[in-house]
């Protein structure tokens, strides 16, 4: 015979086991929530540093190169394709010696199409200039004619008032020799007056023809001198460099074909982290050593522009430098920010990375306990301590990788 099964039993049998569940996990959530979380860890996988009071010096050390003081651009003029190449880089140049030499037939036809034009137009000029003074030679020539004439009626008009008035001479003759005298003195006027004006209108032409021939000159001297430029010069004396071109190679007008080195002097130029840009100041004191020495050296310029988390500086020599120093040769740079004082330091470590300094795990006996604390200043060797920390105190400062989100640490 079968037996009944009570339901009623069997939901709260359900019921006392959930029951008992909800409140084991409950209990878990309460003591992970208010125990630290933790983990154990070996002594010998931490790299354990005390915090100290100790001469904090503030610097940063950074690459420079060492460059020559000044630098000039050969800049390409005129456009072609390289026909000859006279020197090698590196090589010492001389100012105004041949480096290269361009060919671009298009823009030589060009500039013989403009040579002709210009040299007709002045022709042309020199045409009109010459007529101009032709016209005042036969307009004064005229006038001497005309003076001449003048004159003789003057003469005649006195020799006949002495026989009009002896009555030698005819009324008729006499009224003849006033018109004839009437005549060639009023006719000598028109021309003297056409003639004053000519002069001054055939000077001013002749200025601006002169004025146009010097500026048709001046073109046809720059045309002739934009010829030259074909052929590419060293703007100054020096050590040739950057300059790779080659027979063939096509190069665009005013493009850089290379630089001179003036070898003058020489400073240092460094691309700088991006942290120290308003830590880096003008007439700031450092050192570099090269070749056994330790050589002082000056910040000069700050480029406070930044490219790819830097920016650049300017370095000069304070000290006299070594002889053949070497241009391109890369020096490690101490610049120094501060004098030293005492400070609360601790050692730089990559526990940084993950606490970006705002926390740190501090050794009590068997265990490393998270804190909160604040770093100043750093240096390569040490971080600033500003406050979180106590002299004497033992810290981690090893990577915090794993250890993100713990709260303790326990040491074996």
């Amino acid at each position: 015979m079968d037996t009944k099964i009570d339901q009623r039993k069997k939901k709260e049998k359900r019921f006392i086991l959930l029951a008992v569940a909800i409140v084991i996990l409950g209990g878990t959530a309460y003591y992970m929530a208010s125990h630290p979380r933790t983990l154990m860890v070996h002594s010998n996988e931490l790299m354990v540093k005390t915090v100290v009071v100790d001469n904090f010096e503030d610097f940063v050390v950074f690459q420079a190169q060492i460059e020559p003081l000044n630098s000039i651009f050969i800049n390409v003029v005129e456009g072609g394709s390289v026909q000859e190449v006279f020197v090698e880089n590196g090589e010492m140049v001389a100012k105004n010696m041949p480096i290269a030499r361009l060919y671009n037939p298009n823009t030589e036809l060009n500039y013989l199409t403009q040579e002709t034009a210009i040299i007709e137009q002045m022709n042309q000029l020199n045409i009109s200039k010459l007529s101009v003074r032709n016209q005042e030679l036969n307009l004064s020539k005229d006038f001497v004619a005309i003076e001449h004439d003048y004159n003789q009626a003057k003469l005649n008009y006195h020799l006949n008032k002495k026989l009009y008035d002896r009555e030698v001479l005819s009324e008729n003759e006499w009224q003849n020799t006033q018109e004839k005298l009437r005549y060639e003195e009023e006719r000598k006027s028109i021309i003297q007056k056409s003639l004053i004006k000519e002069r001054e209108s055939n000077k001013i032409q002749l200025k601006q023809i002169s004025e146009a021939l010097t500026i048709m000159q001046r073109s046809l001297t720059t045309l002739r001198q934009n010829k030259k430029n074909f052929l590419v010069l060293a703007p100054e004396s020096g050590r040739l460099g950057s300059f790779e071109a080659t027979l063939g190679q096509s190069i665009e007008a005013g493009k850089s074909i290379g630089k001179i080195d003036i070898l003058s002097g020489y400073k240092l130029v460094a691309m700088v982290d991006e942290y120290y840009l308003d830590r880096i100041q003008e007439n700031q004191y450092g050192q570099i050593e090269v070749k056994g020495k330790t050589i002082k050296v000056k910040v000069v310029k700050i480029l406070p522009e930044v490219k790819g988390g830097k920016f650049e500086t300017e370095l000069e020599f304070i000290d006299k430098i070594p002889e053949n120093l070497q241009e391109g040769l890369s020096v490690g740079v101490k610049l120094t920010l501060s004098e030293k004082e005492k400070k609360l330091v601790i050692p730089k470590g990559s526990f940084y990375t993950a606490t970006q300094g705002k926390w740190i795990f501090v050794i009590n006996e068997n265990k490393a306990v998270r804190r909160k604390i604040e770093l100043g200043r750093e240096n390569p060797n040490f971080y600033e301590v500003v406050s979180g920390l106590k002299q004497n105190e033992q810290v981690i400062i090893s990577n915090y990788g794993e250890y993100r989100e713990i709260k303790e640490l326990i040491i074996k």
